[in-house]
Parts: C-alpha cells; sequence; structure tokens
C-alpha cells in the first residue's frame, strides 16, 4: 500500500510539472528538462537513506532476552555521531557551495553520490567487524570519523540540485519547482524513516515476523539465513547501493543548462540578469555573503532546522520512551506520513507564492512558521492533557510547515536572490544555517530531555518559531531587482518596493496591481 501511495504521488507531481507550463515552453525542452531535475530529485531522495539511517541504529535491538532491549548506540551516542554530522554538513557547505557554483550541479551531485556512497559502504564494513567480534574497537568514534566524511559528501545534494534548477527554471515557475521539490524532500523522508526501518526488521535475526517479502527475499539474496546476529549493517549497505545507482543515471541524463542541450540562453530574470556567467571563486562568495537578504534567509532556516529535526528526529524516540503517548499508526508509518505532510506543505507554499503573492517567498515562510508555532505549542498542552491524537497531528503539522518554508526559502528564494550565478554558494548559506541549527537541537534537546524530561522538548522549539515568524515579517515585500522589473513590464505588477535586491529598504507595504 506504501509504494502504491508513493507511485501515485510520483505520477502526481509529474503530471503536474507537464500540466504547470507559464512560459509556454515546447515540448522538447519540457522533456529535456524533465530529464535533467528529476534523476536529480531522486538522487537527493535516495541520498537522505545515507544520512538518516544513524538514527535507526540507534534504535537497533540487540537483545536475545524477549523484554530486554540492547541498543547499538545510547541516545548520548547517536547525539555526538550525528550531531558531529551535521554540524560537517553545515560547514562544508560554505566550501562546497561555490565548488559547485564553480564545477556545475551535475558534477556536483554524482561526487556527493559517490563520495557518501563510499562513506556509507565504510560505515556499514565497520558495524559488521564490531557486531561480528571481527575486530574491537570505539564503534563510536570510528562512526562518527566516518559519518563527519559522509555527510561532507551529503552536502552537495540539495546544492547540485537548486544549481540545475535555477539554469531550467524562470522566476515565475520557481514557485511550482518548489513544490517539486518540497515533494522530492519529503519522499527522502520515507526513504529514510520508513525503508530503513523495514531493512532493520528483514535483518533483526530475532524479529522472524517482521519482514514479510522483503525479508525473504534480503536474507535470500544476501546469504543470511542461518545467522544468528543481526545483520544491521545493511541499512548502510542498501542506500550506498541505490546511490551508486543514481550516480550512473545522472552522468546519462542530466544536462547542467539548456546550452549544454543545445536549446538556445534562456532568461530567467534572477538576480543574475546582466551579469558575465561566471563572477569567479572569491567574487561569488563575496557577493551571496554580503547580500543582506541571503543572510536573512539563512538566519530562518537555522529556526527550519531546528524545528524540522527537533521534530523529525525525535518523535520517535518520545514513544520509543513513552508509547502509551504516541498513535502507534503514525509511529509505525512515521515516514510516510512525514513525507505525506511535506508534500502538501511544499505544494502549499509553491502554489500560494506564485498564485497570491507573485514570487515572493518570504510572506509563505512567515505563515508556515505561524502554523508551527501553534502546533508546539498543542504539543506541548497534549503531553500535559496525555493526548497522543493531539501531539501526533501536531507534529505531522510541523512537519508540513518545515517542508512548506524549507523548500520556499533554501529550493526557491536561494536561486532567485543569489542568481543562477551563484544559486549554490546561496544555497549552501541557507542549507548551512539549518544544519547548524540541526547539530545545535541534537546535542541540546537529548540533554533537554536526560534533565528535564520530554515537556522540555516543546519548551526548547517555542521560541524559534517567534524569530522565523519576525525576520519573515521583516522580508514581506523583498525580490531581486530584475524579477521586479519583469513583474512592472511583463505582468504589469507592482510590488511597491525601492531598494537594492538585499532587501535593505523593503518596505511593508501591501501589493498593488495596476
Amino acid at each position: 500500500m506504501q509504494l502504491l501511495i508513493v507511485s501515485l504521488l510520483l505520477a502526481y507531481i509529474i503530471t503536474l510539472y507537464f500540466k504547470r507550463n507559464p512560459m509556454k515552453h515546447g515540448s522538447k525542452f519540457m522533456w529535456v528538462r524533465f530529464l535533467s531535475w528529476f534523476p536529480l530529485g531522486m538522487s537527493y531522495a535516495f541520498m537522505y537513506m545515507g544520512r538518516y539511517n544513524i538514527d535507526q541504529l540507534a534504535t537497533a535491538d540487540m537483545s536475545t532476552v524477549p523484554g530486554q532491549i540492547i541498543t547499538v548506540l545510547s541516545k548520548a551516542d547517536k547525539g555526538i555521531v550525528s550531531s558531529a554530522g551535521f554540524f560537517a554538513y553545515a560547514a562544508a557547505l560554505f566550501l562546497t557551495g561555490p565548488l559547485v557554483d564553480r564545477l556545475g550541479g551535475k558534477r556536483g551531485m554524482i561526487i556527493g553520490l559517490l563520495g557518501s556512497a563510499v562513506m556509507n559502504f565504510l560505515m556499514g564494513w565497520a558495524l559488521r567487524m564490531k557486531l561480528t567480534g571481527a575486530m574491537d574497537f570505539n564503534l563510536v568514534t570510528v562512526l562518527t570519523v566516518l559519518y563527519v566524511i559522509n555527510m561532507s559528501f551529503q552536502s552537495l545534494g540539495a546544492i547540485s540540485t537548486i544549481k540545475v534548477k535555477s539554469f531550467w527554471f524562470h522566476v515565475r515557475e520557481r514557485g511550482t519547482f518548489s513544490a517539486i521539490f518540497g515533494t522530492l524532500i519529503s519522499l527522502g523522508v520515507y526513504f529514510a524513516f520508513d525503508w530503513t526501518l523495514a531493512i532493520a526488521n528483514s535483518v533483526d535475526m530475532h524479529k522472524v515476523d517482521q519482514g514479510g517479502t522483503l525479508r525473504t527475499f534480503i536474507l535470500s539474496a544476501f546469504g543470511l539465513n542461518g545467522s544468528s546476529i543481526s545483520a544491521y549493517w545493511y541499512i548502510f549497505y542498501i542506500p550506498a547501493g541505490f546511490m551508486v545507482v543514481w550516480a550512473l543515471l545522472d552522468m546519462v541524463l542530466v544536462k547542467d543548462k539548456p546550452e549544454d542541450a543545445k536549446f538556445g540562453a534562456f532568461e530567467t530574470h534572477d538576480a543574475s540578469t546582466g551579469q558575465a556567467a561566471y563572477n569567479g571563486w572569491w567574487d561569488t562568495i563575496r557577493s551571496v555573503l554580503s547580500n543582506k537578504t541571503i543572510l536573512l534567509i539563512g538566519a530562518i532556516e537555522f529556526c527550519t532546522g531546528i524545528l524540522r529535526d527537533g521534530t523529525m528526529k525525535w518523535y520517535r524516540s518520545f514513544g520509543h520512551d513513552h508509547p502509551e503517548m504516541v498513535v502507534k499508526n503514525i509511529n509505525d508509518n512515521w515516514g510516510l506520513y512525514g513525507a505525506i505532510a511535506g508534500i502538501c506543505g511544499g505544494f502549499l507554499a509553491g502554489w500560494a507564492s506564485d498564485r497570491f503573492f507573485h514570487s515572493r517567498r518570504a510572506p509563505v515562510a512567515l505563515w508556515g512558521n505561524v502554523l508551527m508555532l501553534v502546533c508546539v505549542v498543542v504539543i506541548f498542552f497534549s503531553l500535559q492533557a496525555t493526548s497522543p491524537l493531539g501531539a501526533g497531528m501536531a507534529a505531522m503539522l510541523i512537519m508540513l510547515g518545515c517542508i512548506s518554508v524549507h523548500s520556499i526559502l533554501s529550493g526557491t528564494a536561494t536561486a532567485d536572490f543569489g542568481g543562477r550565478n551563484g544559486a549554490a554558494t546561496a544555497t549552501g548559506v541557507a542549507d548551512g544555517f539549518s544544519k547548524i541549527g540541526t547539530s545545535f537541537q541534537e546535542i541540546t534537546i537529548g540533554f533537554l530531555i536526560s534533565s528535564a524530561g520530554w515537556n522540555a522538548w516543546p519548551l526548547f522549539l517555542f521560541p524559534f518559531t517567534v524569530i522565523a515568524i519576525l525576520i519573515s515579517w521583516r522580508m514581506w515585500n523583498v525580490l531581486p531587482d530584475a524579477t521586479k522589473r519583469y513583474l512592472k513590464e511583463v505582468e504589469k505588477v507592482d510590488i511597491g518596493v525601492k531598494g537594492s535586491s538585499t532587501g535593505a529598504s523593503a518596505s511593508l507595504n501591501p501589493q498593488r496591481t495596476t
């Protein structure tokens, strides 16, 4: 049933892509563009399996006695590995962003996929050596080092996707692409949590009643029948295999820009309009880091990273500690429901940005953060009232709000304000702040839960929703200059904003149509 739902969702976004064509592109252009962004998007979605599998390892049960639970990694150990990895992801983005702007999105994605695949294989191999007793070493230390390198390669995924998108999609089409990108991110959540859980159940030698056909296939294909040790290393090996396959497909199918596919130059009316094709490494970095709007987007994304992973990575852990406080169906299908919520958020954000706000991104981010503020409050009072349904529904709606904000800002606004020339660097700055937020919450929430209990969980998240709302309000009317000119000259819309594309002097007056 889950695969059917996912297949229908993919069919829907592909149909939406071909039906939504405001710039009246020819069919050949639409097909070649599809073959450039869809493989990249799916590559990024499957990279999630090689990123969040460390969370599944932290709940893997190595006990042989019924009722006894012995995890491979403790919460503290997982916090160390995961926090170090996401901090490395964030730090790497400030280097890999300019690198992808120089090399192109296609090369960036292939390097990221193959590098992450190798690191996942090595993490699986290290886990196998430890669990089988073939080698004795500090597993946390080894996994931390390998995971840090893995996350450095993972940092190439989003920025490479956005880099290619910035050449192929006009600013008036990017709201729709934001919805598509949000869908692919959400599918990544599904792959990372539900597929990885299915793999873990299939190789768990003590859960003979779980796994079904997948268990039979994995045990037979990898010669695990009769083994007495749960082969959890396959939660690293299998994602590595997926990433290699998508790297090969990207090599064949993806084109960095329309010119590479023998189309004419395509003007996207973003911040790169009127600039040279590439400004040089340091000029690109300087132009992005001096752009106040991109830095404000980064500040919002810091808060989004805290809210997103502060919910996504901790809800199942909460259910593990308090099974009476979660809805079993939501907990067991957390990846699928998170994906559906995220897809709805991505589509609402993209549609609203293009339909109501003339390609402005901040208004959508503001309403997404308002939704998250309400949901955090609901979670807190649900814990007091012992309401599993209230907490579960609010957690899913936070996923909807987070993906809507993340897809419209990191997936779209950064390409608008960084332009084609600096799209990867701008996305790297925003996504880097997001992952710093993830790293911060990983350590902080773990400490708060251990010292003050789970009531501290929503209380910690609350202030970051308020900060994000205030910054989004400050950015309400901001657009790149080239986009403003396009809207005024072609679509007869005057946003009523004076000043540069940095948005430093943007007014908060409502839009007006002439």
